[in-house]
């Protein structure tokens, strides 16, 4: 499995008040299909973007086969968060997403253990035995409160049925620049942090994972081609510009920003999110907008 271009972890829409029903299922299958004809190379589901932790096992069930069927539609990947509080019930998750026709499993070292680098290695190294799914490593210690070096890395990135990485570790660090400059064959080094998107495709990544190329989905497309391409003076410009938009998007906590402006645009019935999240404030909704604006989105 060879992933390159920009992966959409979607939103998952609610009602105003917190209902996921028809209305939301339509506009979340209706917004994945808009993101794909623009551009994006596939998506991801049930990701910290989709608040998959608060939601119930019939809504997760619900939004992989609308994910599911319109990737099928569009012939893309969908990538779908398999989360557990050890080893064994990831593997567990890993196959349920598996057995609902996910393509890859984006798989984070689990919460609260921090088991070390050597554990790291054996939680994956007894995933990619226990399962047959695609693995897509999830590294970000800022909420797992484990770091993965850039030797460990490597280590899991020649595991077989290990394709790539979401690497969100807050920057770009010592570890980002050793990576990108020693991949295992067959594993893609793809940014998770939206800010630093332009600056990990200068240094080689084949794409990324990106919460804010839900708007604008085109404009982050067209990066990935500059940098890929050579158009360097381009992908500069660009690039400058889709991280003040990424940075606006998290200037509150994750989703509620993207949430916003998607609903003000008319793209989903409300702007709600799930306790213990609340919405964005209108500054920063309003301030997103503006860099939206900029871009011509």
């Amino acid at each position: 499995m060879e992933l390159h271009g920009v992966y959409v972890p979607l939103v998952t829409p609610f009602a105003a008040d917190g209902a996921f029903a028809a209305e939301e299922v339509k506009a979340l299958e209706a917004l994945a299909h808009s993101l794909l004809e623009e551009g994006a190379a596939g998506l991801a589901a049930l990701g910290t973007t989709a608040e998959a932790a608060a939601l119930d096992e019939a809504e997760r069930a619900t939004v992989i086969e609308v994910c599911g069927r319109v990737c099928r539609e569009h012939g893309v990947p969908l990538i779908v968060g398999a989360a557990g509080g050890d080893s064994r019930s990831t593997a567990r998750a890993v196959d349920a997403v598996a057995q609902a026709g996910a393509a890859a499993a984006l798989v984070t070292v689990p919460a609260f253990s921090r088991p070390g680098e050597a554990g790291v290695i054996a939680h994956f190294e007894y995933l990619t035995a226990e399962c047959d799914l695609p693995l897509v490593v999830y590294n970000i210690p800022y909420r797992t409160g484990q770091s993965i070096g850039a030797a460990t890395l490597r280590t899991i990135g020649s595991l077989p049925g290990v394709v790539g990485v979401k690497h969100a570790v807050g920057g770009i660090d010592q570890d980002t620049v050793d990576l990108l400059g020693d991949t295992p064959e067959g594993f893609a080094v793809l940014a998770g942090d939206d800010p630093y998107f332009s600056a990990m495709l200068a240094l080689g990544a084949p794409g990324g994972i990106l919460a804010s190329a839900h708007l604008a989905t085109g404009r982050f497309a067209e990066l990935v081609e500059a940098w890929h391409g050579g158009e360097l003076a381009q992908a500069r410009e660009l690039g400058h510009r889709l991280a003040a938009l990424g940075a606006s998007c998290f200037t509150e906590p994750n989703p509620g920003v993207i949430k916003g402006v998607l609903h003000a645009q008319g793209r989903i019935p409300s702007a709600a999110v799930r306790l213990p999240l609340l919405p964005a404030s209108r500054a920063a909704v309003a301030h997103t907008l503006d860099r939206l604006a900029e871009l011509g989105g």
